[in-house]
């Protein structure tokens, strides 16, 4: 059955950034769908644990700092210790700095680039030496953006972080779909979370983007779960080094 191919009985998936938002939606979008769950956050993400214990998945919580690289082997090691194996990665947990260009710091630069880009590449490369000496490929999901696409305003750092997600999702799936390893990405659209509060208070602003959305609404945690499953399952294994906008139409406006 053709249902079967969507099936993750048995997957451990590595999440980073779920303990709000989109990262747990994901998460328990792929519990659900029978995976076991690595949670990788700065934070204890107690929602998602709680949450985790209701629905009877195995969640296992580890604590890393991904503004820097140098706790990536142990995240990587907790996994297999625990679980024995890495089938999934999502590369989720990023950061935005809102600032005019022109006063915009060196700070505000380095810090979101190094989350969002260069923790993205070398969290996807630790998890592809472990799916290489597994040998039986795996699925990396790379959280992109619209800004992968657009330029944005006020926030050069994370449009610059976001395109370069979307370039080495398809510079890895180049290198690695030999060894059966599908590297894609999700660019979600305007959501209702944390990080788009402030927006989302703006009367106006939220009024000038529910304008231009087709859908008539802004995008929640469980829009991009099920994208996100169906990219982790058998049935995108032939979908490598792609892009896809979960928006509500936002682009194709």
């Amino acid at each position: 059955m053709i249902l079967n191919s969507f099936d993750l009985q048995g997957k451990v998936a590595i999440v980073t950034g779920c303990d709000t938002g989109l990262g747990q939606g994901m998460a328990l979008g792929l519990a659900e769908a029978g995976c076991s769950i690595v949670g990788v956050n700065r934070t204890a993400p107690e929602e998602t644990i709680e949450k985790m214990k209701a629905s009877g998945k195995k969640f296992l919580d580890v604590r890393a700092n991904l503004l820097k690289q140098d706790e990536i082997p142990d995240i990587i090691n907790a996994a297999v210790a625990e679980f024995g194996k890495i089938d999934i990665l999502v590369n989720n947990a990023g950061i935005i700095r809102r600032e005019d260009a022109i006063e915009f710091s060196e700070q505000n630069w380095d810090d979101v680039m190094n989350i969002n880009s260069k923790t993205v590449f070398f969290m996807s490369q630790a998890v592809a030496k472990q799916f290489i000496s597994q040998g039986n490929g795996g699925k990396i999901i790379n959280i992109a953006s619209m800004l992968s696409f657009q330029g944005g305003v006020r926030v050069p750092s994370y449009t610059a972080s976001k395109s370069a997600v979307m370039g080495i999702t398809r510079a890895m799936a180049n290198e690695w779909a030999k060894y059966g390893i599908n590297v894609n990405a999700i660019a979600p659209g305007y959501m209702a979370t944390n990080n788009t509060a402030a927006l989302l208070a703006d009367a106006e602003r939220s009024k000038a983007i529910l304008e231009r959305i087709p859908a008539d609404r802004w995008g929640t945690p469980a829009d991009v779960a099920g994208p996100c499953v169906f990219l982790a399952s058998d049935a995108a294994s032939y979908i490598n080094g792609y892009t896809i906008a979960v928006d509500g139409g936002w682009l194709a406006r």
